[in-house]
Order: structure tokens, then C-alpha cells, then sequence
């Protein structure tokens, strides 16, 4: 396949803008890594317009796909975990083309995981479990059972990345396979939540106080980026708190975080007064390093 391709990644290879080339076969054991695809040719690239630009191919009864990706965009992938299929094809493709041995390096990073990388991964993965075990739990409050339990399912799910985090490693496709050495409590109450023969309504019940400990224990870790950025200065602003460069990617999970941490006395709530009667702004500090 790599001799149908060469006409194909020469061209861009040979480009100042191009980093780094690999190509990524389909294998039958993960069919899905290439979206079915013979082959997928990544091409990594220092700017670009576009962030993500695609090209699909056909030769014979092959079928190939071509990926060109900003560098940006691969830090974003990696940083916010929204494209698994991005380490896979790190770790296992074929390196065509590397300049000042980029992709090398990308591979030492991503195998070492730097510290402060883990911390914001943790962060990102903490808010997202916050928000699924809350949105979760208040469903079920209102007895809304089946939508309750696709909440907890995802929920476990970043619970779960949060322990591989925790670890030292990336979530990978295969998060369950990882979990199970790690933390096989978690993989207890996972199959207890899909396999129980128990009524859903309970299932959830039980689940819910198991939750709430695991969940507990990991504050300390899951909120240690934040509280490190909010301690450098006296009080913040949501805005002032949303803007910042590394608070931006927990998104629209961010107030969620801000609420659980208040509700356990490690931030609060400064009021300052407004123009308007009775109306006052809401700050938010450190009261509690954990």
C-alpha cells in the first residue's frame, strides 16, 4: 500500500510547513482504527488554514484516506482526549516521513506523560464526571430510571479514564482492558450496573453511594488544576475564569465543577455590590487547598 501512496505524501513531504508523515493499515482485529479504510495516511503540518482537512481515495478494490492536521490540532486531540483513534495511530503507525524528528519526540510524550499535562487531562476528565453523576442522579431523583443510567454509564466511563490518568497513561479505545488491571473496583460496579439481575431502580441506587466515595477520594486530584490557577489571584470573575487559557477546554462542564467544589467548602462565594438594588456579583476564591 505504501507504493500506491508515495506519489501522494512525497509531495507534501517536501513541503517546510510538513512535520511529520505515517500510515496507518487496517488490521481485522480493529477494523474501526481506520474507519474501515485499507489505509490512512496522516499528515502532520506546523499551519494550516483548515485544521483538519480529509481526502478519500480508491485503487482497485482499496480504499485510502488522507488526514492533514495542524500540530495544534494534534495537541488538542491528545490534550482533550476527543479523538482516541489519534493514539492509536501514533503508537502503531509507520513512520514515513519525519522531520527534526518530531514525531519521535511526540511519541516520548506521549509514553512519558508529562506531569503537568496529567494534571490538566485530570481536571478535564473530573468535570466531565461531575456533570454526568449529577445530571445522573437528578434524573433519577425525578424517576426519570433509563435516562438516569446512560448518565451513570458515561460517568463510570470518566471515572474510569480519570484512574488510567491517574496511572500515568492515556485513555486508550480499549479504556475497560486498562481499568481492569488498574482499578478493579471500578469494573466491579460497572458490571454490577450493566450485568446485575437486580430491578434498574436499585442497580442505580446502589451505584449512586458507591459513586459518591470513589468520587470523593478523587477530589483532591480531579480539582488540583483548577485550585492551582484560582490561588493566583485573590478572587475571580466566571468570566475572568472562563477566559483562561487552560480553563477554556472544560468548557460548559467548568460552572458544574465550580458548584461540587462550593458545596464542599473549597471554594466560596464572595458577594460585592452592584449598582442595582439588592443585586450583587458573585466571585469565587480559594478557601481550601486540598
Amino acid at each position: 500500500m505504501e507504493d500506491i501512496l508515495r506519489p501522494i505524501y512525497q509531495e507534501r513531504a517536501s513541503q517546510a510547513n510538513t512535520l511529520g508523515v505515517l500510515m496507518i493499515e487496517k488490521t481485522e482485529k480493529a477494523l474501526s482504527i481506520t474507519d474501515t479504510f485499507d489505509a490512512v495516511l496522516l499528515i502532520i503540518v506546523e499551519h494550516a488554514d483548515e485544521q483538519v482537512f480529509v481526502k478519500h481515495y480508491t485503487y482497485g478494490s482499496k480504499k485510502a484516506a488522507l488526514h492533514i492536521v495542524t500540530k495544534k490540532q494534534i495537541n488538542d486531540w491528545i490534550l482533550m482526549g476527543s479523538n482516541r483513534k489519534i493514539f492509536e495511530w501514533l503508537y502503531s503507525g509507520k513512520v514515513l516521513f519525519d522531520r527534526n524528528e518530531y514525531i519521535q519526540q511526540l511519541k516520548h510524550e506521549l509514553k512519558e506523560f508529562p506531569f503537568k499535562g496529567r494534571k490538566l487531562k485530570m481536571g478535564i476528565e473530573f468535570a466531565k464526571l461531575i456533570r454526568r453523576y449529577t445530571d445522573g442522579k437528578t434524573l433519577f431523583d425525578n424517576q426519570n430510571y433509563f435516562d438516569a443510567y446512560n448518565h451513570v454509564v458515561h460517568s463510570l466511563h470518566h471515572l474510569a479514564r480519570l484512574t488510567i490518568i491517574e496511572n500515568g497513561f492515556h485513555p486508550e479505545v480499549t479504556v475497560w482492558n486498562q481499568v481492569r488491571q488498574m482499578e478493579p473496583e471500578i469494573m466491579k460496579l460497572y458490571e454490577e450496573l450493566v450485568q446485575s439481575h437486580e430491578p434498574l431502580e436499585k442497580r442505580l441506587e446502589l451505584l449512586f453511594l458507591a459513586s459518591e466515595f470513589l468520587i470523593h477520594s478523587r477530589t483532591r486530584l480531579g480539582a488540583n488544576h483548577l485550585l492551582d490557577i484560582l490561588a493566583d489571584k485573590e478572587v475571580w470573575t466566571i468570566q475572568d475564569i472562563i477566559q483562561h487559557d487552560e480553563l477554556k477546554y472544560y468548557s460548559v462542564d467548568l460552572s458544574i465543577l465550580l458548584e461540587y467544589l462550593i458545596d464542599k467548602n473549597i471554594i466560596a462565594i464572595e458577594n460585592v455590590k452592584t449598582k442595582g438594588k439588592g443585586i450583587e456579583h458573585r466571585y469565587y476564591k480559594v478557601v481550601k487547598k486540598i
